[in-house]
């Protein structure tokens, strides 16, 4: 809003006005504002939680051998984080660019869904919460809109690169001179590091462009799916899931950036993506909301996000870096929400194989992962074959958690030398 304010006064030459219409100076305010909201906003939020009792009930003291009582702490912190988003946003964005559209929707689409989850362990008093098949229809929903947005919208479109070689010259790397459609995306350790959905489906000839687009709808599905409930399993520490939000997001940032800047992109051989600086500010509120939360939630947590905060910030990850065309790069840069998610399939895969065994087996002492860290042989039930039992002396979780941060980190920063590595 005060972006188009600021736009009309700039015709009447009122003084800083301009100033707006720069990304750098609106990113910064974003970070800022975001961070005000969400320290001013959290602790009088927290207040209120207190008072009406919306309060942490589930919580097993018996698993940490430290014995961190969190039984108590208020619960659907979350709200937090979307409020210090929403506000930057909706005050410095572009409000008729698409992809800040998709943003907001992704982050009140998903913030309403954990919600729903969050209000019936609650207030509900069920452990389960919502069930999962609701879950997954939810985030299988938000796909669709996603994926079909950046089909159907005339809006989305990329700038190729190219590379030219002139006689006796170096290889020069430039930019079509028309925007199009496309289905490419971004792969990583590759020279030619474009890769075509639609040669997939190159079989089907002139129908290959089409079905490469419902092939991008169903890897969109797949990847909000997957990385909203990757960063909801990775929240089960005081700062686990903020803090490796946080990282990933200012990683994101800089991808958003030179995708959107027409000459960073074609020196560093990446498409150019027409609008997408508005992205940028995004992901500047959410670091910013990030941080401010983490001020409430690093150890001892005063709130817990919650599954409002948890399944937003993994979907706002995913539907962000597919709108940039680097959802390939997920795997690098969340890996610790996919290490989390793969403890978890294994973790059922092999129990529930002894169990048709009639055996008790376990891969992990507990999972996800970062549970392992912190639970000892004692604390498993008695007969049951652990493969994994290191390490044997156990780790504080604000440990595990600080390390967990500084492996996002080295993630963060192997992903953007992929830019170059290649």
């Amino acid at each position: 809003m005060l972006y188009y304010l600021f736009d009309w006064l700039q015709r009447y030459d009122f003084p800083g006005a301009g100033m707006f219409g720069y990304t750098s100076f609106r990113a910064l305010m974003a970070v800022i504002l975001a961070l005000l909201v969400s320290s001013i906003f959290g602790a009088r939020f927290i207040r209120l939680l207190k008072q009406k009792q919306i309060t942490e009930t589930q919580r097993d003291v018996k698993i940490d051998p430290f014995g961190v009582d969190k039984v108590g702490v208020p619960s659907m912190g979350g709200v937090i984080i979307i409020v210090a988003i929403l506000i930057p946003c909706l005050l410095l964005g572009k409000l008729h660019n698409v992809y800040m559209i998709l943003m907001l929707i992704t982050t009140l689409w998903l913030g309403s869904l954990g919600f729903a989850d969050d209000y019936i362990k609650i207030f509900k008093r069920d452990k389960e919460g919502l069930q999962g098949k609701f879950k997954i229809i939810g985030q299988v929903g938000l796909g669709l809109i996603v994926g079909l947005t950046l089909y159907l919208s005339p809006s989305v479109v990329i700038r190729e690169n190219i590379e030219i070689q002139k006689p006796g010259e170096e290889m020069e790397v430039v930019h079509a001179n028309h925007n199009v459609k496309s289905t490419k995306t971004t792969i990583p350790f590759f020279k030619s590091n474009n890769l075509d959905y639609a040669d997939f489906v190159g079989f089907m000839g002139e129908g290959a462009q089409t079905a490469g687009w419902i092939l991008f709808v169903i890897i969109t599905i797949f990847v909000i799916t997957a990385v909203s409930n990757g960063a909801n399993l990775n929240d089960g520490m005081d700062g686990m899931a903020a803090g490796n939000s946080a990282i990933i997001g200012v990683t994101l940032g800089i991808l958003a950036y030179v995708s959107s800047h027409l000459e960073l992109a074609q020196y560093l051989n990446i498409m150019y993506i027409p609008g997408s600086e508005e992205l940028v500010i995004f992901i500047c509120a959410f670091i910013g909301a990030l941080i401010g939360f983490l001020w409430y939630n690093a150890y001892p947590a005063q709130v817990f996000m919650g599954d409002t905060g948890s399944l937003t910030i993994g979907g706002i990850i995913a539907v962000f870096a597919i709108a940039i065309h680097k959802e390939l790069l997920i795997p690098i840069l969340c890996g610790i929400f996919l290490v989390e998610s793969l403890s978890v399939i294994l973790q059922r895969a092999f129990y529930k194989a002894g169990k048709k065994k009639g055996i008790k087996q376990r891969m992990f002492k507990r999972a996800p992962i970062h549970d392992h860290f912190r639970t000892s042989m004692s604390q498993i039930e008695s007969g049951c074959h652990v493969v994994f039992t290191k390490p044997t002396n156990l780790f504080h979780e604000s440990k595990i958690t600080v390390r967990f941060w500084i492996v996002t980190i080295v993630l963060a920063a192997i992903t953007i030398i992929t830019l170059k590595i290649r």
